[in-house]
């Protein structure tokens, strides 16, 4: 029994070494090989369809010299202000994240308490970098779990070491959703402003980066007064971003 459940263990070991070589050899690739999709992505493409029966998809591969330093440098500025030094995790970040979400999900136990009757829901904040969401992103799901958040970590780690912070940041605003069936630079250039990502000027760069945390969202009034108010923000920022 104890040999059959050692044999078991082993097993396991082996197979989770196996997965994670597997996803070295696909990160290492990716320095010279663009991605053409992203496990997020095709999870949307797969969502649009059961939905709608159709996939309404804009997407199209840029190099990096061909987006704006102001798209760069909004997004750096809106998302993760350390990315040209950090190594892929910001632990302070993460744990101010974590007491948040206590403090929040602790608000909201004392009030469903007080209402049984009421489901009270928590609104969660992340402290993810924009490698840790790469991460996430080109490799896997959406749900919330401590195995998962553990593979972010790994994988985040795996990027940091196998891509330079340029190609990791050209491979995110390639892949990143901005609005539904909406990924990337030039398609988000494109359809908000009607011009290539490297035409794209601060105040510009600015408004898309404001939509990132929720893009299906703000693309259904991206000219909102908390976007115009939120970018004029990132654009006062957008100076003292150093770029990798």
């Amino acid at each position: 029994m104890v040999r059959q459940l050692l044999r078991i263990v082993a097993l396991l070991v082996v197979a989770l070494l196996a997965l994670q070589l597997g996803f070295g050899l696909r990160i290492a690739a990716m320095a010279v090989i663009d991605p053409q999709s992203t496990a997020f992505q095709r999870s949307e493409a797969w969502r649009l369809l059961t939905e709608k029966g159709r996939i309404d998809w804009s997407r199209q591969w840029v190099d990096g010299a061909q987006i704006s330093p102001n798209l760069k440098r909004a997004v750096i500025a809106s998302e993760d202000a350390g990315f040209a030094d950090h190594s892929g995790v910001e632990w302070d970040a993460i744990e101010q994240a974590w007491e948040k979400n206590q403090r929040a999900q602790a608000r909201a136990d004392r009030a469903q308490a007080r209402n049984p009757e009421r489901p009270v829901s928590v609104k969660m904040v992340g402290g993810s970098t924009i490698t840790q969401q790469l991460a996430k992103n080109l490799f896997l799901s959406g749900e919330r779990t401590v195995l998962r958040k553990g593979q972010e970590l790994v994988l985040t780690l795996m990027l940091e070491a196998l891509l330079d912070k340029p190609r990791i940041l050209e491979i995110y605003l390639n892949h990143v959703e901005w609005g539904e069936g909406l990924f990337g630079a030039q398609a988000a250039a494109r359809h908000y402003f009607r011009k290539d990502a490297a035409a794209l000027g601060p105040q510009e760069a600015a408004r898309l980066a404001v939509m990132l945390p929720a893009p299906k969202r703000f693309e259904k009034n991206p000219g909102s007064a908390y976007v115009t108010g939120r970018a004029a923000t990132i654009a006062a920022r957008m100076g003292a971003v150093q770029l990798p």
